[in-house]
């Protein structure tokens, strides 16, 4: 049985729909089992099983990991991560699980300049040395996520950020999951570490002038120094002081570290990733 947690967030979702659609079984776990079943409905199928789970109760984790011999491992980032994912892993273990799969972070080091992902980088070192298989994949930035800059736009016709010119690789959350899938049900892919992106880099620039052209509006971009960007997102969008730090830091680390497509989604789904202009299109209602 493989074990999804997760399953209420867009990779999770993403990964119990396409197991579902493969016919394979899995167990999807969340804190809230109301929330799961309207987040699925009827894309899960009947080899889906929801079941109540919550890190920081260890016993529900026992209960939902019990019979599981792949776990699929990814967390909202948080002060708690590390914490969290670490319970999980021992918990998994415990069980009887054989391989993790875990979403890290590209920047996954002992010195990153990303707080959180200094934090993936040691429940990364403490899942290779659990005695089990574990397969990582390091995705860059969400597609998914640049919904939440719909507000701005919609009402502003405003893109802000600290990222000057600098691009950005981005990835759709459903290539991520046919990775994982293909991690969990082909020994190819399995045990190894993945660095995911999309095909090709954009700028906020760039992304401006995408999001113009697809609404018949055009939006502009404003580049803030970094502390200006940081006090925004915690007032004018109200994110928690570690939230707003993170997302400082991955555009200032973009700035730092000139990033690049990898061709990973490619070798192992045999397709070319999904394009960051179809991502647009298919959303665009909510920039308009």
């Amino acid at each position: 049985m493989i074990i999804v947690m997760g399953a209420t967030g867009a990779t999770g979702a993403a990964l119990v729909r396409t197991l579902s659609d493969s016919e394979v079984p899995c167990r999807a776990l969340s804190r809230d089992p109301q929330r799961l079943r309207t987040r699925l409905g009827a894309t899960a199928g009947p080899l889906v099983e929801g079941h109540y789970a919550d890190a920081a109760d260890p016993a529900s984790l026992h209960a939902a990991f019990r019979g599981g011999s792949q776990l699929f491992l990814t967390m909202e980032n948080g002060p708690r991560q590390v914490e969290f994912e670490l319970r999980a892993i021992e918990t998994a273990v415990a069980s009887g699980v054989r391989h993790i799969v875990k979403i890290s972070s590209p920047a996954s080091e002992p010195d990153s300049p990303v707080a959180i992902a200094r934090g993936h980088h040691t429940v990364e070192t403490r899942l290779r040395a659990a005695g089990i298989t574990a397969t990582v994949l390091r995705p860059y930035a969400f597609m998914q996520n640049l919904l939440m800059l719909g507000p701005g736009v919609t009402h502003g016709d405003l893109l802000t950020g600290a990222m000057g010119r600098a691009a950005c690789n981005y990835v759709d959350c459903r290539d991520i999951a046919e990775v994982a899938a293909a991690a969990l049900t082909r020994p190819g892919p399995t045990g190894g570490t993945y660095t995911l992106t999309g095909a090709e880099t954009c700028s906020f620039d760039r992304l401006a002038e995408l999001l113009g052209r697809l609404r018949g509006r055009p939006v502009r971009y404003v580049d803030l120094p970094p502390e200006q960007f940081r006090a925004q997102l915690s007032t004018a969008r109200g994110m928690p002081d570690w939230l707003a730090d993170h997302v400082v830091e991955i555009q200032q680390l973009a700035v730092a570290r000139p990033e690049q497509p990898t061709d990973t989604v490619a070798r192992l789904l045999g397709r070319a990733p999904r394009g960051l202009e179809a991502f647009l299109t298919e959303h665009i209602d909510a920039f308009r």
